[in-house]
């Protein structure tokens, strides 16, 4: 309160009152105290230093430490190749004293070893020699095998060569028979002429004076290549109910054909040795016109109709006649078969077609399809033969779609079943 607030002034009234008493004692004191500071942090300058100066000699004394284990392991590995030294010193020494006794052994082994290569190359060569004389021996036999098969195959050459030449004679010996039998034919021909009369008709056939057997073997095909071909129809005709008839049956083929497929067949022909040769072969022809032939026949009779390379003979206006005449005297569900030359392939007016003098026009297939259709015929269908390609092949060197369009087969096959 009042009175502590009196006593302080009054003490601090007395100390400006001391001051110029007390002052150098208050500066001593600074003085002494600054020493002491000074003193104090001169000491813990020192002992930094001090702290360093430990650490630096702990580092060196570790360092140091560190080397003298390097040191002596060193001096160890020292010890350790001067002990392999003495070691391997000491081998030798052990070498040099047994080198006498090894020496002599080795020699011993060294002479062991020469006898039995010696001994051995003996055996080697033995055996070589024992086994070229075997493939000696086995040669002489192989060669001797072979010359054995050589004789054999030389002698059995030598009969198929045999054979071969008399095969070619029989060969020869036919051809000259076959061309005997024509000109007989021929001979038979103009006899027949003479005393046969003629059958009234309209055919060109009949009045042109030409071997017909000798024109179609050499313009149509011999008989076995034609007959060959004739198996297409007598797979159609199989199981034909009723006889087939073989319009201008020619020389047989069709009948030959028919007979060995057991199908009922027969032919009529104007050529009058056409109808004896297949006569002679036992099949059943005879010398008729086509259509008072068929005229005569009861309707629906037929059960069915061959027709191969005919009706391009006949005047076109008689053609629809034929077709419809076949038809009233086939029975219903029969089989009619044509085969012409086809006017579709080019190559046929080129080549086919008019070396036949008494071809008239040829028949287009629609055309033909057309007067089956009309004459009472259904399931008509075309079949091209003979390709063109065939006989004419610089034909390949055209492309394939005109080569097909314009040159395609020779002949067609019209089929057709009576409805």
């Amino acid at each position: 309160g009042i009175v502590n607030s009196a006593i302080q002034g009054a003490k601090r009234s007395i100390a400006r009152a001391l001051a110029w008493f007390v002052r150098d004692q208050i500066e001593f004191n600074r003085g002494a105290m600054a020493c002491v500071q000074a003193t104090l942090e001169t000491l813990t300058e020192m002992n930094r230093t001090l702290a360093a100066i430990t650490e630096h000699q702990r580092a060196t004394r570790v360092r140091f430490e560190q080397d003298l284990a390097d040191y002596r392991a060193e001096v160890t590995a020292y010890r350790a190749d001067v002990a392999g030294y003495h070691q391997e010193a000491d081998e030798l020494k052990d070498i040099r004293k047994h080198w006498v006794e090894w020496r002599a052994s080795f020699e011993e082994r060294r002479s062991a070893s020469e006898i039995h290569m010696l001994r051995s190359i003996s055996e080697l060569q033995g055996a070589f020699t024992h086994r070229v004389t075997l493939m000696e021996e086995n040669f002489r036999k192989m060669i001797l095998d072979q010359h054995g098969l050589f004789n054999a195959s030389l002698g059995k050459n030598t009969l198929e060569v045999q054979e071969k030449l008399w095969k070619d004679l029989e060969r020869i010996r036919g051809e000259y028979e076959a061309l005997i039998y024509r000109e007989l034919k021929v001979l038979r021909q103009k006899q027949t002429a003479s005393a046969v009369p003629s059958v009234a008709t309209n055919s060109p056939v009949a009045e042109m004076p030409i071997d017909w057997l000798q024109f179609g073997e050499r313009f149509r095909g011999s008989f076995e290549r034609i007959a060959s071909h004739q198996e297409m129809y007598t797979q159609r005709f199989a199981g034909t109910q009723g006889e087939v008839l073989d319009i201008g049956c020619g020389r047989g083929e069709f009948l030959s054909a028919a007979k060995a497929a057991g199908i009922a067949a027969r032919g009529i022909d104007l050529n009058e040795e056409c109808v004896r040769l297949c006569t002679e072969q036992g099949w059943s022809a005879e010398r008729a016109d086509l259509f008072a032939h068929l005229e005569a026949l009861p309707d629906a009779s037929l059960g069915g109709v061959y027709c191969s390379q005919v009706i391009e003979h006949l005047p076109p206006d008689r053609l629809p006649g034929l077709v419809k005449l076949i038809g009233q005297k086939s029975k219903p569900g029969a089989l009619v078969a044509f085969e012409t030359p086809n006017p579709e392939c080019l190559a046929i007016f080129a080549t086919h077609f008019y070396i036949d003098p008494t071809h008239t026009r040829p028949v287009p297939s629609a055309l033909m399809a057309f007067y089956l259709e009309e004459s009472g015929f259904g399931n008509i269908e075309v079949v091209r033969l003979e390709p063109a390609e065939q006989s004419m092949p610089v034909l390949a060197e055209l492309p394939k779609g005109v080569r097909e369009a314009f040159f395609g087969g020779l002949d067609y096959a019209i089929f057709g079943r009576k409805l």
